[in-house]
């Protein structure tokens, strides 16, 4: 059974950094696009940023400039950096992978447990 393991969350106080991580537990084919969604304490799941296996990059307005997105294709790891962390940013973060067919059509999503990030003095 496949599954994205994520790492990285934790406590960090007000303009602190963070690195979350997430790995794909086995090689699986076509994962086209990667990327981090949270959901911070009652509200609705969101996307933050995602990353095209070609490397074509998408942030949610509210993260552009402090948030960066990357991956290894080759690892089928995906990675976000988090500069200038508010409590605005406290949420479960949570790894997505986007399976598609030949044809680049979406088959299936993967999701990862969900990591903890906080950010607060």
């Amino acid at each position: 059974q496949v599954q994205l393991v994520e790492s990285g969350g934790g406590l960090v106080q007000p303009g602190g950094s963070l690195r979350l991580s997430c790995a794909a537990s086995e090689s699986v084919f076509r994962l086209n696009s990667m990327g981090w969604y949270r959901q911070p304490p009652g509200k609705e799941r969101e996307s933050v940023a995602t990353i095209t296996r070609d490397g074509r990059i998408d942030y949610t307005r509210s993260v552009k400039g402090r948030f960066t997105i990357s991956r290894d294709n080759a690892k089928d790891t995906v990675y976000l950096q988090m500069d200038s962390l508010t409590p605005e940013d406290t949420a479960v973060y949570y790894c997505n992978a986007k399976q598609t067919a030949r044809d680049g059509i979406w088959v299936h999503d993967y999701w990862g447990q969900g990591t903890q990030v906080t950010v607060s003095s």
